[in-house]
């Protein structure tokens, strides 16, 4: 392939990334070529030498959100980060999504539960609308109980979510060096 086949792949790979970001990337790998050229190698031996352009785009677009993930730690952010670093590679869709899907079951059951606990007293008042023979003095105080400890896994969850989604970041930032080979060891 040659240097233009290899930044038009490169480009059309890149189209997720904000025009300024895609620009500097491909004059970045325009220069890649041109010091090759200057050191006597063929078109076709540079962009062997550099690798595909798909899997540079799929590393380049993960690198690219976990950095914005870093900046702006939002839902939509962290999902489009996991699935840049599901992109790099087969073996990472099991590595990557499998601990995903169980931290988000995990976190969406805590606040499910803490949801449920706090609208207690509200179901106790739904419950004497509709019934309102079956009026216990225990099931409103149990049911302001429940609010109560809802509260308190609310206030845990908030914890426990930014807790997890720190955590999982710094997870697939490792997980990127690892699958770049960037580990360094010493």
């Amino acid at each position: 392939m040659n240097k233009e086949q290899f930044i038009k792949r490169l480009d059309a790979a890149l189209k997720k990334l904000p025009e300024a970001e895609r620009l500097d990337i491909l004059q970045d790998f325009q220069e890649h070529f041109a010091i090759g050229k200057e050191e006597g190698k063929s078109e076709e031996q540079i962009a062997d030498s550099l690798g595909s352009p798909n899997q540079i785009a799929k590393e380049l677009l993960a690198t690219y959100y976990l950095e914005k993930v870093d900046n702006v730690s939002t839902t939509g952010n962290i999902l489009r980060a996991v699935w840049a670093v599901i992109g790099l590679g087969f073996f990472n869709l099991v590595i990557v999504l499998g601990p995903f899907i169980a931290l988000v079951s995990v976190l969406l059951t805590g606040w499910v539960l803490a949801i449920s606990f706090i609208a207690t007293p509200l179901m106790v008042i739904v419950n004497l609308a509709v019934y309102p023979d079956s009026f216990q003095y225990f099931d409103l105080f149990f049911s302001i109980a429940l609010a109560g400890l809802g509260l308190l896994i609310a206030i845990g969850m908030v914890y426990a979510t930014r807790f997890v989604s720190n955590g999982f970041v710094r997870y697939l930032n490792y997980n990127v060096k690892l699958v770049k080979g960037g580990l360094k060891y010493g």
